[in-house]
């Protein structure tokens, strides 16, 4: 990998106090890291509970370790200690400002996938499975800067380069050794870097505990606002119900009809989904092939509820938004005026009522099961009132709201970390094989 032109290597954005430094440094990864040993533990030989050396895996750095690896903050298991070989060499424990990079996937986006350790508390910890480990053979890099600069365009895109294979990506060491890695070599410009990303990692951090704390209370909810089996009322009643009659017992064939209209032209179509219910069908990243005669299709009307009888005991089903056409493989239920069909679109996704669903599903095999309308008419659920009905979906339907609000704001600062990641570190454009 060479520069182009020998073009000057600076970022599009700098600092003020650092704008009229000299253009930015690039080394070969080899001249700044060597690769140390790892071990090839599967998950079998590793366990939470006990140990005194801790292993990094390759999964969790693809699913569930921060970019700054700080144990005190990543729940890490221990290598079994039948299965601790006799000797291991001191060399080959993790310091802090080591990289540890996941060196096998079958995405590209995220072969060579990087962790940077910040903070190891004195815990005793190896690179493991499928990775690589590389330390500084000098201090080329101020503690956290490293974490961000394997983030950048510029690098993933030389990374992404060098990883081999067809259907699973594999990364060498020695491949690589070969990339380019820019740096000021100010440490001072290194650390104002490292601290503005950090920080911001640390605001995406604090809202994705908000988004999970309002996913946790509202699953916490749904299991107050609707009986347990055997019971015949919730433990959770607002107030205007408390001395409401219990629930009733209702056949969910006397709070549905089986609705079989042929689809007409000009009608959107809609594919049910297992966690966003009815959504637009071309709004899918699935290619899904649609029935170009609308007749073909079967027509919901606002407010239905689809369900895909293949996936309804996953909870494949949600409420239609508009009238609009869907797979003549779904079974459209039309709300008799006993049913609120969003109460029934929350309720349906109980993990009681998934099962009670499974059961009265035909097949001989999970993969193979078909929930038909006739079965799922012979099923009998509690409900409440109407009125009761449509304010328990109002109330998880504002909550729902608060989490969409919530999640779109933790999407916005992802997005605005992306673009100042690729604003701060020299543009790949200057990168050439």
């Amino acid at each position: 990998m060479i520069n182009k032109k020998n073009a000057p290597l600076v970022p599009m954005l700098r600092f003020p106090e650092f704008r009229t430094d000299k253009p930015w440094d690039e080394e070969l990864m080899s001249k700044v890291y060597c690769f140390k040993g790892n071990n090839s533990f599967s998950r079998d030989k590793l366990n939470y509970e006990y140990g005194t050396i801790k292993n990094i895996h390759y999964g969790d750095i693809h699913s569930k370790f921060s970019t700054h690896f700080n144990i005190a903050r990543e729940e890490v298991p221990y290598i079994n200690e039948v299965d601790l070989p006799e000797v291991l060499k001191a060399d080959n424990f993790c310091i802090e400002g080591d990289v540890v990079f996941a060196d096998a996937s079958e995405d590209i986006d995220d072969i060579g996938k990087a962790i940077e350790i910040i903070g190891l508390d004195g815990e005793q910890v190896v690179s493991g499975l499928h990775t690589i480990l590389a330390r500084q053979t000098k201090a080329s890099f101020v503690i956290g800067f490293g974490g961000h600069l394997f983030k950048s365009k510029r690098v993933r895109s030389q990374i992404q380069k060098e990883s081999q294979g067809a259907k699973v990506l594999g990364l060498a060491a020695s491949r690589l050794a070969k990339i380019q890695l820019p740096f000021p070599s100010s440490k001072d410009e290194q650390q104002k870097i490292a601290d503005c990303l950090s920080s911001l990692d640390e605001l995406i951090a604090a809202q994705a505990r908000k988004v999970d704390a309002l996913k946790a209370h509202k699953k916490g909810l749904m299991q107050r606002l609707f009986p347990r089996e055997g019971e015949t009322q919730p433990r959770l009643r607002f107030p205007e119900f408390h001395n409401a009659e219990e629930w009733a017992e209702r056949k969910a064939g006397s709070l549905f009809t089986n609705r079989t209209a042929k689809g007409e032209k000009g009608l959107p179509i809609y594919s049910v989904t297992m966690h966003d219910g009815m959504v637009k069908r071309d709004s899918l990243e699935r290619k899904v092939d649609n029935i170009e005669d609308a007749a073909g299709n079967k027509k919901a009307l606002r407010n239905d509820i689809s369900y895909n009888m293949m996936r309804m005991w996953q909870g494949a089903m949600g409420v239609a938004p508009e009238d609009c056409l869907v797979s003549p493989a779904y079974v459209v239920l039309a709300p008799k005026k006993d049913a609120v069909p969003h109460f029934f679109q929350y309720m349906l996704k109980l993990p009681a009522s998934l099962e009670l669903l499974t059961s009265h599903s035909r097949g001989l095999t999970k993969d193979r099961l078909r929930l038909y309308f006739d079965d799922f008419a012979r099923i009998t659920f509690r409900c409440p009132s109407v009125k009761e009905q449509k304010h328990i979906a109002d109330f998880l339907h504002s909550l729902d709201a608060c989490i969409a609000a919530q999640s779109k704001e933790l999407d916005a600062l992802q997005i605005h970390k992306k673009g100042l990641v690729q604003q701060l570190f020299p543009s790949a454009k200057a990168i050439e094989a």
